[in-house]
């Protein structure tokens, strides 16, 4: 399977860089498109549909084909793949029956490849990936391998979309199901974060929403371990300084700790809405702000990935944290190249809102300030 990275601030960039692209012959299939909410992604939806490309395609908060994160611009990764190994669905879940939804995907999946592969784009911030999630491996089984991303919408917080040929939805997944026995699949999902302090057990909680901690408000106990002198809602930097500094870490029975870190406070109580479900009794720790050794473990676990489980590759989808560039800054460029170090082939990605993913030794589950890498190889 051949691969071509292209990216571009306009459609008529785009437009260029795809003919240059397909100039000597290319031929792709898929293109894998992640593409600010401020260009036109229908036109360049329509400038592939012409080429009979099938578009799996989300809104973002940045975006990267190399090393140089963008905003304001498209990264699409073309590739030449048999039409025959891959299947694209988009459905919406207006009832927020992601369960039902992201299951029905699964059973035409299944009923097209023995072993399909997943690659999933949500919209909605309110989505539960989780749920999503379960409802694939309720199908597919606790094994599959299923990876992706929320869709972003340049850190504005308000509408995110995900969009196919033809087709667009700010409530909805589009998903990318691979045939497994023609197109292998390996992925990881890794954040790097540093735990401080010692463990503790959520207190109060109901699904994301965290009340206490240690029986103490977990917005105090946040500012308390983080110094954080101004926790109230004078600060309007308080919660980008609690997301993507000092995030919970919810620690697991099996494999790395998940990251939960709080988005939105609740002032009545000081407690706080966090990206995934934190049940009340488990084990948290609190994180120490990132360092080189959060871009490091990164790089470390993905080439890990190649030298465990997939020693070539013919492309790289990268879903990484809005979170991670707000933390790292232009430091994230380091942990982008040593990436598509690991295999140098073309590569496209982007900064999402959350991500989807089986961290090191654990089960799938959704993700925050994570960077989920995504391997394919045509067999």
């Amino acid at each position: 399977m051949n691969a071509k990275s292209i990216k571009g601030k306009s459609v008529a960039e785009i437009k260029a860089a795809l003919e240059k692209a397909t100039e000597n012959g290319f031929k792709p299939t898929l293109a894998i498109c992640f593409i600010s909410k401020s260009l036109d992604r229908m036109a360049i939806c329509k400038l592939l549909d012409e080429r009979s490309i099938s578009v799996f395609g989300c809104t973002t908060n940045g975006e990267f084909i190399d090393e140089v994160s963008e905003k304001a611009s498209a990264a699409i990764l073309l590739l030449d793949m048999d039409k025959e190994y891959f299947q694209l669905y988009f459905e919406e879940y207006p009832n927020e029956n992601y369960r039902e939804v992201a299951r029905g995907i699964a059973q035409k999946a299944k009923a097209s490849f023995k072993e399909p592969a997943f690659l999933i784009g949500i919209s909605n911030a309110a989505a539960d990936g989780e749920e999503i999630l379960r409802g694939i491996e309720e199908v597919a089984g606790p094994e599959v391998n299923a990876f992706g991303g929320a869709a972003g919408d340049d850190y504005a917080f308000t509408e995110t979309y995900v969009f196919t040929n033809g087709k667009d939805s700010g409530n909805a997944m589009v998903c990318l199901a691979l045939d497994e026995e023609k197109v292998e699949v390996q992925g990881i999902a890794t954040c790097g974060w540093k735990a401080v302090g010692t463990v503790k057990t959520v207190t109060k909680s109901e699904g994301n929403h965290v009340y206490t901690v240690d029986n103490m408000p977990v917005l105090d106990l946040t500012a308390k371990y983080g110094g954080i002198e101004n926790a109230s809602p004078q600060n309007n930097n308080l919660l980008i300084e609690i997301a993507a500094n000092f995030p919970l870490q919810l620690q697991r029975e099996k494999g790395d700790p998940v990251m939960r870190p709080g988005l939105v406070v609740d002032w009545e109580d000081r407690s706080y809405y966090t990206s995934g479900s934190v049940p009340e009794g488990s084990k948290v720790r609190f994180s120490l702000p990132p360092d080189f050794d959060v871009m490091d473990k990164v790089v470390k676990g993905v080439a890990n990935l190649k030298a465990t489980k997939m020693p070539e590759a013919d492309a790289l989808v990268v879903f990484s944290c809005a979170g991670r560039i707000l933390s790292l800054g232009p430091l994230m460029a380091d942990e982008l190249e040593g990436i598509k170090n690991v295999w140098n082939v073309p590569m496209a990605g982007m900064f999402s809102n959350a991500e989807l993913g089986r961290a090191t030794g654990g089960n799938l589950e959704m993700h925050n300030l994570t960077t989920c890498c995504v391997a394919l190889k045509e067999k």
